[in-house]
């Protein structure tokens, strides 16, 4: 029986680690010829030639419009084109987010240029591959964050997420009737190197939020990313679908 992405492209941000990492290697597995992009040049050469001749390592910085392009680019000629693209670089700046009044313009500025604009630059580029293909699937890493003031403390991760979840749902708008579907992920707390910084007391804390009790595994992520890059999501865009263990449905 075919893999449920057997022949698509992908290309996926923030692929060197986590979640980003986790859905590379689930793609590779159901089919898919995977672009890895990453600022994390040695982690994503590492993860392509272990994932094997489905891998291509594309390193860039999405805050840098010219090594974007490029990257897409480069991925658009090795597989002669793409069908899927997911954003899923990100950020928080623990210990230096912030509320408002302490938080600095620095610490504003790189958070939000990395997860947001960061975010918009990826799929500008590869939304630009996806119509010269005659259509395809995004799918944008949001946050709980961007959608409820569950962070108190990280104001800029949070109102950068926030913007990652309107970015999906205009973008939905834009292109639906171009053969391109746009969804967003909303993993909750999970067990990935972003969340090395919580202490032993804030993750048991943590855990008394979310029914299933426990944190989330990146390939737990990485399954919902490939259902929503698949033509099994065929009748599926502008969504937020949350893999959170029901943290935000209570």
């Amino acid at each position: 029986m075919a893999e449920r992405l057997d022949g698509k492209r992908a290309l996926i941000s923030g692929a060197g680690s986590g979640m980003g990492l986790a859905a590379a290697e689930r793609f590779a597995s159901e089919g898919a010829r995977v672009a890895l992009l990453d600022v994390d040049e040695a982690a994503i050469a590492a993860a392509a030639a272990r994932i094997g001749p489905a891998a291509l390592a594309t390193p860039a910085d999405v805050r840098d419009e010219d090594a974007v392009r490029a990257a897409v680019a480069g991925a658009v000629e090795a597989f002669g084109g793409l069908d899927v693209v997911v954003g899923n670089a990100g950020v928080q700046l623990a210990g230096q987010d912030d509320r408002a009044e302490r938080l600095s313009l620095d610490v504003w500025r790189r958070t939000v240029d990395i997860n947001l604009t960061g975010m918009f630059l990826v799929c500008k580029h590869g939304i630009d591959a996806l119509l010269a293909a005659g259509g395809g699937a995004v799918v944008c890493t949001c946050s709980p964050t961007g959608l409820f003031g569950c962070a108190p403390g990280y104001d800029a991760y949070s109102a950068s997420k926030g913007g990652v979840a309107g970015l999906v749902r205009v973008l939905a708008a834009d292109y639906a009737r171009s053969g391109i579907r746009v969804n967003g992920v909303v993993p909750g707390y999970m067990d990935t190197p972003m969340t090395g910084w919580v202490t032993p007391e804030e993750h048991d804390a943590l855990l008394t939020t979310i029914p299933l009790g426990r944190a989330g595994r990146p390939e737990e992520v990485a399954a919902v990313m490939a259902f929503l890059a698949s033509d099994d999501a065929s009748y599926v865009t502008g969504a937020l679908w949350a893999a959170d263990g029901g943290m935000t449905a209570v």
